[in-house]
């Protein structure tokens, strides 16, 4: 069911679907990213005696455009959200720029959550030369050293200054790639590039809660495809290993999005988790 919720400020569009404990879900991908990634992902398991809860971030997707773009503001959206709809103790599923925020949360409300699920991303700015080397290695056309200094600065210059950008590299975000299937994504996309520039020119500096980590008592699962170039596998790496009750999975045939090009263990792994994350919570 899409509910349109006002939310610190900003009317923001939800899916919340099914009946049970809550998943509330993070999309990734900035001023790209929507919600209908995650109810791709997610949304399988409404029908199975969950909660799911995915949205639009403020100046994503659907919802509306209101400054700031800050980690501060995206956790407050959050936890007004999971009281708006009265969610009680959740699992949150962070993916990619999602885990950020993910992570980000978890410091500041941990009484809220039953656990993590973290999908591809990291806890510092430390992986980001590693990322721009792999994409110049890649040889792709229009992948050259000035435009991924401005896509990672925050520098894009339009709507499609962004989505070019993002054209030119949406193929490395998977072991393997259909070119209509890669042609077809894009022209879904709702682009906002001042949102990506706000988060990579503000937030991302100074991003790095990698000495907090141990702080962070929740059951977590960490799901990273070996392949990944954006936020690399010894970035999941380094969460497992400083949080505590972790458990790391690598999805060996995938890139950024082993959702897609691994389901059937993705699922696997998420079902398990969530089994047992739940009977453990007190959930009210």
């Amino acid at each position: 069911m899409l509910k349109i919720l006002t939310i610190n400020g900003a009317r923001l569009h939800v899916e919340d679907q099914g009946e049970g404990p809550a998943i509330l879900t993070l999309h990734g991908g900035l001023g790209l990213g929507s919600r209908q990634g995650d109810v791709a992902a997610f949304g399988v398991l409404a029908s199975e005696g969950y909660r799911v809860v995915s949205y639009d971030q403020r100046g994503n997707g659907d919802s509306e455009a209101v400054a700031p773009y800050s980690h501060e503001q995206f956790i407050a959206d959050t936890e007004e959200l999971r009281q708006q709809l009265d969610l009680g103790k959740i699992i949150l599923c962070g993916s990619s720029y999602g885990g950020f925020l993910a992570l980000e949360y978890a410091l500041k409300y941990p009484q809220n959550l039953a656990g993590i699920v973290l999908r591809d991303t990291a806890a510092s700015n430390a992986y980001n030369d590693t990322a721009k080397k792999l994409a110049l290695k890649s040889g792709l056309p229009g992948v050259d050293a000035e435009m991924l200094d401005r896509l990672f600065a925050g520098k894009t210059r339009s709507n499609e200054d962004f989505l070019q950008m993002y054209k030119a590299i949406q193929s490395l975000y998977f072991v393997t790639s259909d070119p209509e299937i890669l042609e077809a994504r894009l022209k879904g996309v709702k682009v906002h590039h001042e949102t990506h520039n706000w988060a990579y020119a503000n937030n991302i500096p100074t991003f790095n809660l990698v000495d907090r980590l141990k702080t962070i008592q929740v059951p977590m699962l960490v799901l990273c495809g070996r392949h990944d170039w954006i936020t690399p596998l010894a970035a999941s790496e380094e969460i497992a290993r400083e949080v505590p009750n972790s458990r790391l999975v690598v999805f060996e045939h995938s890139g950024h999005s082993p959702q897609r090009e691994e389901p059937e263990k993705f699922y696997r792994e998420v079902r398990r988790f969530l089994a047992k994350a739940f009977s453990k919570a007190e959930l009210k």
